[in-house]
């Protein structure tokens, strides 16, 4: 099933089971996908699920951002709510990699393509993100990269 047909399928369920906070989360992202489609001109095709995925992982980075910024204001309840939207749109994304995991594939990268130091920093980060895609954080990938390269 297409991950935008899920998301649907997920929201005429939520609606049915009177779950209004998933109800608000899940329009929230039709919306967000519609604004894509049209600004992209694919509104009559649809997004495949990849460019949906990267979209949703936008999403939740917002979120991540808006909740450290409440909790730095003192506005826990309202960082409390952006990470209860979060808990709701990770189902959609694919598994997140661990820390772990990402040094792994950081090392193996770096020896394929010989880098060496931080002027290789963009080209390594490039090829793993192309690897690893939306499970895992582009931040964090640029922070473990940076960090084997020193």
């Amino acid at each position: 099933m297409a991950l935008k047909e899920q998301i649907n399928n997920d929201l005429k369920a939520a609606l049915l089971g009177g779950n209004r906070f998933a109800c608000e989360v899940l329009r929230g992202l039709k919306a967000a996908i519609l604004n894509e489609e049209v600004s992209s001109g694919k509104r009559d095709e649809g997004l495949d699920d990849a460019v949906i995925e990267q979209l949703i992982a936008r999403e939740v980075k917002k979120r991540n951002e808006s909740a450290k910024i409440y909790d730095e204001a003192g506005r826990s309840e309202l960082a409390d709510n952006e990470r209860s939207e979060i808990e709701v749109m990770i189902t959609y994304l694919p598994r997140q990699l661990s820390e772990d995991d990402i040094k792994v594939i950081v090392s193996r990268t770096i020896d394929e393509l010989g880098a060496t130091g931080p002027s290789s920093m963009g080209q390594v980060i490039g090829a793993v993100k192309k690897e690893v895609g939306n499970a895992a954080d582009g931040a964090v990938v640029a922070n473990l990269v940076k960090n084997a390269l020193k």
